[in-house]
């Protein structure tokens, strides 16, 4: 049975995984770090209404409580300031990590990349864990070279701290790359030039493509990317509605990251995209 610790343990995510881990039979919840949240029980299993009860489990302050409390992988749902120092602990101790923090730069992963090559421990980052996310992020790709006009928006619940979200800055990625690689070339100029209300085109992200960020209370994580042509649109959308949306996608990680060597980015290879 797989050992399992849980880092940002006292938030809305965190307790989710908490659940998630309790409720899998071939994983076991043995240790949850939050500074916000020190001498509370971790969450336990679900119930039939999904609710969940208190684990056995105390939150701690920090994550070296977790070699003591014999966790072979670390589950991250921290905050990016404490994640950057997290990963190197991680890869120190030699703790499989999977990472669900938004926020971490380039260069970041790419040290992240080079803690880990040189540890016995393989780590996982993903902006996204809903599987559905992932797909509508490998159709735009494949939609990206046959089209004429791309813009992308995301929603997100109105405490989330960075925008746009790291979902919405990988899906931009992902589309320009597909372009470059087909040989499409540059989407053509905004022709926008009268700006009423200063950033009501968004951001411009990767290979040009704007993006656009929505911050509401009662929203949990939606996107939608809208590509256009001559005479037709085309919408791919994808709705989180639950946050149980991200567990398949947690645990396909966790039980994957000790047989992917080094630092993977996204959940991609783990679903054979």
């Amino acid at each position: 049975m797989q050992k399992v610790a849980v880092v940002g343990a006292g938030g809305r995510m965190g307790q989710e995984v908490c659940r998630a881990v309790s409720d899998a039979e071939d994983l076991e919840l043995v240790a949850a770090v939050d500074p916000n949240h020190v001498g509370e029980h971790a969450a336990g299993r679900s119930g039939e209404s999904g609710s969940s009860g208190a684990s056995d489990v105390i939150i701690g302050a920090t994550s070296a409580v977790l070699r003591a409390r014999g966790a072979e992988v670390v589950v991250d749902f921290s905050v990016a300031e404490a994640a950057r120092d997290n990963l190197a602990f991680y890869a120190e101790e030699g703790l499989h990590a999977v990472i669900g923090t938004t926020g971490l730069t380039e260069a970041e992963l790419a040290g992240a990349a080079n803690l880990f090559a040189a540890s016995e421990a393989n780590a996982i980052v993903a902006a996204n864990f809903a599987i559905g996310a992932v797909l509508l992020m490998r159709f735009s790709a494949l939609a990206a070279p046959h089209m004429d006009g791309v813009e992308v928006i995301e929603l997100h619940h109105d405490a989330k701290r960075d925008a746009p979200s790291g979902t919405a800055l990988h899906t931009a990625e992902g589309i320009a790359e597909a372009r470059t690689r087909a040989g499409s070339g540059p989407w053509p100029a905004d022709p926008t030039t009268e700006h009423v209300l200063p950033g009501a085109r968004g951001g411009e992200g990767p290979g040009g493509v704007r993006v656009h960020s929505v911050r509401l209370p009662g929203l949990i994580a939606h996107e939608e990317v809208i590509f256009g042509a001559v005479g037709q649109s085309l919408s791919i959308r994808h709705d989180s509605y639950d946050r149980r949306s991200f567990m398949p996608g947690v645990l396909l990680a966790v039980r994957a990251v000790p047989d992917h060597p080094g630092l993977t980015v996204g959940i991609e290879a783990l679903l054979g995209l």
